[in-house]
């Protein structure tokens, strides 16, 4: 059987001068896990330090056209003018950023070391399908950058916004990433070819670009009235379970929230080993189920750089967050910058006022540690449950540590029920946990431990039922 070709990327990143080399090689890992998710396959990274980004190209000239080698592209920011005299690079340097490129492009590496720029190899034959840029960039920088390779080039945002329009599945999702997508799109639509050709009539062209304009505006307020409704019947649902206990697995993606999801709910769940597998929060039942029943929802997953209107628009499936009795933090404890991750997720509750909700970390994926690594990951996080969601007896702790949770806030009171009236006792037994029952002439003598507020609505219901 025949092998399909994936099509092939190279990532592209100015390291500035508040990123430490490591910050850098960590976010262009990052980079590269989100294309190789969208289906490319990463060949070559090209990474310049500078003191900012080039206003031009983002990168600097002589950068700019190794990167144009390895595409095949021309190397050029501007249109393409017979008989025109190309600039020397010196000229095109100062034109594109005003001499603000701090190192000499074409300086040795060796003499740079870990925070040199790196100089790619050049493949024998072009045939580079996507330049993806480890930065938000302006509509002419991407335009530009696309002039001087020759192929399509996506931003870090716009790499994200194609993941979630890829793997969106339930109407809320879609109708969410396509507001994203179309907010996106709007600014670009200048520097577009489309928009390219209509500016140079100017007068009609540039009123056709308003009109395209007014056209997403419409749509999105379109896509919005949509999704307030079914946003309406989500929170007829929430109101519904708002009488039950809640848990919410937040985290980074591809943490293994998913796994864990599973691993507690005995469901189905969709499990891949990719960024934002998951972007339609589901809920399932705590198994074996509790009493009271405990419900478990897996929500989208976080990242750095995350678009805010990707954060906007996904406010309605992290409500699940919001509204949840306890937020289990699940972190990847193999990967070397969780601490930043869990910044990243913590920064993200704090934007949808989750923050108050009371939380634990769980350390996943332990099974990847070295018994040193994990004791020291022990010793540095005492409070956190560490565990693998593959391992059966981790997630029995952890079933036993959500119930626990649920259990350490419950108050005791004995209370006596008529025997006219010893359904209430079957109820208690469904709504919290039944110490021990005693029964005597008048009635039974039940020592009941639930929430407050659970024991006051039984104390109620027999004071009402003695009085009668």
């Amino acid at each position: 059987m025949t092998e399909t070709v994936r099509p092939r990327a190279i990532l592209v990143a100015v390291k500035l001068p508040d990123m430490d080399a490591t910050a850098a090689d960590a976010s262009l890992d990052e980079l590269s896990r989100l294309v190789t998710t969208l289906g490319y396959d990463v060949v070559e990274r090209v990474l310049q330090s500078r003191s900012s980004l080039a206003p031009a190209a983002v990168l600097g000239e002589g950068k700019l056209q190794a990167l144009a080698k390895l595409t095949g592209g021309s190397g050029r920011t501007g249109p393409t003018i017979p008989g025109a005299r190309r600039k020397t690079e010196p000229e095109a340097e100062l034109a594109d950023d005003g001499g603000d490129d701090t190192d000499d492009d074409d300086t040795d590496d060796a003499e740079h070391g870990a925070d040199g720029d790196e100089t790619p190899h050049s493949p024998e034959k072009p045939n580079i399908a996507l330049v993806a840029v480890d930065h938000d960039i302006s509509p002419s920088q991407l335009r530009n950058l696309e002039r001087a390779t020759g192929v399509p080039v996506l931003d870090r945002t716009g790499v994200i916004i194609e993941i979630f329009h890829r793997h969106a599945q339930s109407r809320e999702a879609r109708l969410q990433v396509e507001i994203a997508r179309l907010a996106y799109e709007a600014p670009r639509l200048r520097e577009s070819p489309k928009g390219k050709e209509r500016q140079q009539g100017r007068g009609a062209g540039e009123a056709a670009l308003e009109l395209d304009r007014r056209k997403i505006r419409d749509r999105i307020a379109e896509l919005r009235r949509e999704l307030s409704a079914i946003q309406r019947e989500q929170d007829v649902r929430r109101r519904q379970r708002r009488g039950a206990r809640r848990v919410a697995l937040v985290g980074y993606t591809n943490a293994g929230k998913s796994s864990l999801m599973r691993a507690l709910t005995s469901s189905e769940v969709y499990v891949e080993d990719k960024l934002f597998a998951t972007l339609d929060t589901t809920v399932r039942a705590l198994q074996p189920e509790a009493k009271p029943r405990i419900l478990i929802s897996d929500t989208v997953g976080f990242i750095k750089k995350l678009p805010h209107d990707l954060v906007a628009s996904f406010k309605s499936t992290l409500d699940e967050a919001l509204e949840a009795s306890l937020l289990l933090h699940v972190i990847d404890a193999a990967d070397a910058s969780f601490p930043q991750q869990l910044e990243v997720t913590r920064d993200v509750l704090r934007e949808i006022g989750a923050d108050q909700v009371p939380g634990r970390l769980v350390m996943n994926k332990i099974d990847r540690l070295s018994p040193e690594a994990l004791a020291e990951l022990r010793a540095e996080l005492p409070d956190a449950w560490f565990i693998s969601a593959k391992n059966p007896q981790d997630i029995k702790s952890v079933r036993a540590q959500i119930i626990d949770f649920f259990e350490s806030r419950y108050a005791e009171a004995e209370l006596s029920v008529p025997y006219a009236a010893q359904r209430l006792v079957s109820e208690m037994h469904e709504q919290g946990r039944v110490v021990s029952e005693r029964y005597e002439d008048d009635g039974v003598k039940v020592r009941f431990r639930s929430d407050p507020e659970v024991l006051d609505a039984f104390r109620a219901r027999l004071s009402r039922l003695s009085a009668v």
